[in-house]
Formats: structure tokens, C-alpha cells, sequence
């Protein structure tokens, strides 16, 4: 297995256009019209009426951009697969990735440097700039454009408060109002004051949010080289808080192996009152788990005053294949500001965005972590007004916060493998009370590197 990763590595830097400079322009495909062909990104999988609908948009754009033909291509990202893809070739004109491969497939030119193009979009400088980095070179040039993004968030339940004595409009803004909320909610209404995610690597997922938000960090990442920081100060801070609440404080409940949708349900269900998980998940709880919206509250996550303290946070970065020409790569972007950027930038195609998804039952309005700052966010939610059927009073605590947070990526290398390293640390710091957390760190910290140096 490393014998194949370096030959893919030593392929990589031998062939130009797998690999790329970035910088330099490729050359453009034209069809036997003289149109450039534009080979596009579509989710593969997709059930024939989302194709149908996807083909739509195309041939649109073929009417605004006639010099243009467009090809889509199924594609996925998926980190056991994209290596081998991108150094292949085989991937399309227009793809998408993690914003945690956004900066290393820059400093390696494995992406086309489209700044220039960017640059003159009527919003280039209207993006969020917590969410922008995440594509920006380290001049602070806009390589890849954000279309998504989450942060984390603190999701609570209203009538839990309220049943609490505590006011649903004034959510804890502390770590220790949270611990305090949780045990008032716990001691009155004898429901789980505050839960946590454990199983399926959520459990580390969550507890490097917090971590985040204390100050800490699971990586550090010199060039290529990552080094695990989890045997650090903040994180057992992290966990000694989650040990006191749960067997000094007897507020988190019951059920100590949740995964992410375990963990809605109950929540849904009105079986615990505050939990940690992305600030966009009020949709899936209402679709998928049947919550009562008058019972839904969302604050932002709680930071520690120390000034490292941050948000983890992701999303998704449209970005353009080094292969291509210049007359391809000035398609790409124009695809990317039509297909990804409409729905927030123009009203006509937002509301057709809010109206499709009004009409098919989903709801409008939720608090997606905006890729573009307060004025554009606040002038899309205007016209889409007619068709946004959350309760939008109840998310304030969230929106009216979510751009002065600090976003911060996850672990960038091995991610899913330390996550579940650290799904046991939390399990058994909840389910046995004299947990020796010194070890627990030691023994994660050296599990995590060996997989960190194993590359």
C-alpha cells in the first residue's frame, strides 16, 4: 500500500497535466461547432427526475452562453477515491471539494488558478471572509469559490427551557451556562439537560468542536507533515467538564453511544435539552425526525475568551481542473456563478430556489453558515421572504451571531480515523467514572500519530 502511495506521488510530480501548475492554462476541448466543451460536475446517483432537472439547467445556461457546450459528468467526492482521480485525469472541468482540501491542492497547483476570473464577479467581494479563506491562496487570492458551508452550533429545546424556569430567548452563551442550563433542565423536568454524539466517529467530531472552542486543536500541519496535538491541556479540560456533568451534575442522561441520528431523534422527540451539531441540521430534524418547530431554538456555540478559541466549521469549494484552457476555464466560472452562486446572488433565481423547495415540502429559511456576508444574505432572505416557513424569531440567537464567529477547518489529515480514535475517549469517560484521562490523551495522542505518520 505505501509503495503504491509514493509511485502515485512520484507519478504525480512527473506529469504536468495531472498535476498542474495551477498557474499555467491548458488547452481547450472545442466540439465540431467551435463551442467550447465544458465538462461539469453532477452528483452521481441521482434518482432520473433530479438528472431531468439537472439537464434543465444546462441547456439554460447553453441559451445565456451559446459559444458553450456542457457535458455533465458523474462525479463524488470521496477521499479514497479523489487522489487517484485528480493524478488520472479523470476528473471533470468543474468539480467540487471539502473545504479542507482547499488550501493543499492550491499550494500544489492541482487546481486552476481562476482568481482573475473571480476577481471580476459582481459579488467578488462581497464573500463571507470566515468562509472565503478556506479557497484562498496566501496571497489571499480566490482560487476556489465557497458555495456551501456549515459551523457548529449549540441546538436546544425551547419548551425544555421554559419548562426549566429558564428563558428560551436568552440561550447560554457560556460553556458554564451550559453546564448550569443542563443541570436546571435535568433537575425539573427529569429529561437529558445536554447530550453528546459518541459512536460512528461523531463522538470525535463533537469533542473536537469543543476542543475548538476551548482553544485547542487535534493537528498541526507543517507543509505535508501533520503532527496530533490532542494530549494537550485544553482537551482535557474538555473532558474533565464532560465528566463533571456527567457524574458530579447527573444532567446527561441515560444513553451514552449516540451517533447523528440517534441523537436528532431523541432530540426531536423533546428528550434532551441542548446538544453539539452543524447550525443547518433544523431541515433534517424536521423532515426526518417530526420535530415540533415551536419547540426549536439554535444559538452559536459557546467560546472561550482564549483568543485561539474558534468555530469547527466546513462546506464545499467549486473549483476548476488545471487541465483546462482558458476559454474552458472562463466557462468554468461563469457554470459556477450560474449553477452554484444563482440562488444566492440573483432574485430571480433564488425565488425559483425557495419556491421548488417550498412546494416539495422543505423547509425555507434554515441557518446555512451564508458564503457571503450579512448585506447579500440579508437582501436573498428578502426575496425569498413569501416562501420561508421556519420560525425565524427562534433561530435570532444563531443568525444575528453567525458572521463574528471565528470558523475553523477540521483535523486535515486522517480526520475520520482520529475522530474514531477519539469516540472512545468520550465513551469512556462517560461511562466510568474513574476514567483516568492523562492516559486516555496519551494513548489517543499515539494512536493518532502513528496514522498521521503512516500517511
Amino acid at each position: 500500500m505505501r509503495s503504491s502511495v509514493i509511485a502515485t506521488v512520484v507519478s504525480c510530480a512527473l506529469v504536468l497535466a495531472a498535476c498542474g501548475s495551477g498557474g499555467g492554462a491548458g488547452e481547450d476541448e472545442v466540439n465540431g461547432d467551435g463551442k467550447v466543451v465544458l465538462d461539469v460536475a453532477m452528483d452521481a446517483g441521482l434518482e432520473q427526475a433530479a438528472v431531468d432537472a439537472f439537464d434543465t439547467r444546462v441547456a439554460q445556461f447553453e441559451k445565456a452562453h451559446p459559444d458553450v457546450d456542457v457535458r455533465p459528468r458523474e462525479y463524488t467526492w470521496t477521499a479514497a477515491t479523489f487522489t487517484s482521480q485528480l493524478a488520472g485525469g479523470t476528473i471533470p472541468d468543474v468539480f467540487t471539494v471539502p473545504f479542507t482540501d482547499g488550501r493543499g491542492l492550491i499550494e500544489r497547483g492541482q487546481i486552476a488558478d481562476v482568481s482573475t476570473l473571480v476577481a471580476k464577479l459582481p459579488y467578488a467581494k462581497s464573500f463571507n471572509p470566515n468562509v472565503a479563506k478556506a479557497g484562498q491562496a496566501t496571497d489571499g487570492k480566490q482560487w476556489a469559490v465557497p458555495i456551501a458551508a456549515y459551523a457548529q452550533a449549540l441546538h436546544y429545546n425551547r419548551t425544555l427551557f421554559t419548562q426549566a424556569g429558564l428563558d428560551p430567548d436568552d440561550p447560554p452563551s457560556t460553556w458554564d451556562e451550559v453546564r448550569s442550563a443542563a443541570r436546571q433542565i435535568t433537575a425539573r423536568t427529569g429529561q437529558a439537560g445536554y447530550a453528546q454524539m459518541t459512536t460512528d466517529n461523531t463522538g470525535g467530531w463533537v469533542l473536537a468542536t469543543v476542543d475548538y472552542s476551548y482553544g485547542g486543536r487535534l493537528e498541526t500541519l507543517k507543509g505535508d507533515k501533520a503532527t496530533a496535538t490532542i494530549d494537550t491541556p485544553e482537551l482535557a479540560k474538555v473532558l474533565a467538564d464532560v465528566r463533571s456533568m456527567r457524574w458530579d451534575d447527573n444532567s446527561m442522561g441515560a444513553n451514552f453511544l449516540y451517533d447523528w441520528a440517534g441523537i436528532n431523534q431523541d432530540f426531536a422527540a423533546g428528550r434532551i435539552g441542548m446538544y453539539v451539531s452543524g447550525g443547518g441540521n433544523y431541515g433534517n430534524l424536521v423532515t426526518q425526525n417530526a420535530l415540533k418547530p415551536q419547540d426549536y431554538g439554535v444559538t452559536v456555540l459557546p467560546l472561550a475568551g482564549d483568543r485561539d478559541a474558534g468555530v469547527l466549521g466546513g462546506g464545499t469549494l467549486a473549483v476548476v481542473s488545471p487541465k483546462t484552457g482558458e476559454k474552458t476555464r472562463a466557462a468554468a466560472v461563469q457554470w459556477i456563478d450560474f449553477f452554484y452562486m444563482g440562488k444566492l446572488t440573483d432574485s430571480d433565481a433564488a425565488v425559483l430556489n425557495a419556491k421548488t423547495q417550498a412546494d416539495s415540502g422543505q423547509p425555507v429559511g434554515t441557518p446555512d453558515l451564508p458564503v457571503l456576508d450579512r448585506a447579500t444574505w440579508d437582501a436573498q432572505q428578502k426575496w425569498i421572504a413569501q416562501y420561508v416557513n421556519v420560525p425565524v424569531d427562534q433561530l435570532k440567537p444563531y443568525t444575528s451571531r453567525m458572521f463574528d464567529q471565528p470558523l475553523l477547518p477540521e483535523p486535515p489529515k486522517s480526520t475520520q480515523d482520529v475522530y474514531k480514535i477519539l469516540d472512545n475517549v468520550v465513551q469512556t469517560v462517560l461511562t466510568d467514572q474513574n476514567a483516568d484521562i492523562p492516559t486516555l490523551l496519551a494513548d489517543a495522542q499515539s494512536q493518532a500519530q502513528a496514522l498521521l505518520d503512516r500517511g
